[in-house]
């Protein structure tokens, strides 16, 4: 007989990858996440490798013995480099007057963040070297052109465009032309 039930949706290659990390995060072995879990070790090797179905109820476990929220097992992975151009972005618009209002990133909790005015010319790039780990950067183009970001990403930005990435690996910024200017907002968690 058939299995009744829909076919997952889930991606189970992201749950795996989110296993993986939080499981070595807390330092636990296969073995001991699975008895914490209560489920059997071979289960949690197969969902670790991106196969087999799991159900809410054995990764609602894992969470639980992991420390970490259901959602922490089940979203996707954040892009390594976000960027929103210049016009794009849930944008707000209020009725009172002409205003508009564009969520670039919101903070989470318990963040820090240091906010910076740059201005940068032509020639060499300013090369950055990583950061304190789980730092974010955010910036914001407001005049020329920029090409920024983490070696092997970086992305050319103008103004207004937004960019978020990774500020824990080398990383630069380089003006394309005269007078560049951005706001560079360093997140550190």
């Amino acid at each position: 007989m058939a299995d009744a039930r829909p076919p997952s949706s889930l991606p189970l290659d992201w749950i795996a990858a989110s296993l993986r990390r939080e499981r070595t995060r807390a330092g636990l072995s296969l073995s001991e996440l699975a008895k914490r879990a209560g489920i059997a070790k071979s289960t949690l090797s197969q969902l670790e490798a991106a196969s087999g179905n799991p159900s809410v109820e054995t990764l609602w476990a894992l969470g639980v013995a992991l420390g970490v929220p259901f959602s922490a097992l089940v979203e996707p992975p954040a892009p390594a480099v976000q960027v929103i151009r210049a016009g794009e972005g849930p944008t707000v618009h209020s009725e009172q007057a002409s205003y508009a209002a564009t969520l670039l990133s919101a903070s989470p909790p318990g963040a820090r963040r240091d906010i910076y005015h740059l201005r940068v010319e032509p020639g060499a790039a300013r090369e950055s070297d990583p950061h304190i780990p789980g730092t974010v950067e955010h910036l914001v183009v407001a005049t020329g052109r920029l090409l920024a970001g983490p070696r092997g990403e970086a992305v050319e930005l103008g103004p207004g465009d937004y960019m978020a990435y990774r500020g824990d690996v080398p990383h630069a910024y380089e003006a394309l032309v005269p007078t560049t200017t951005f706001v560079l907002v360093m997140q550190h968690t």
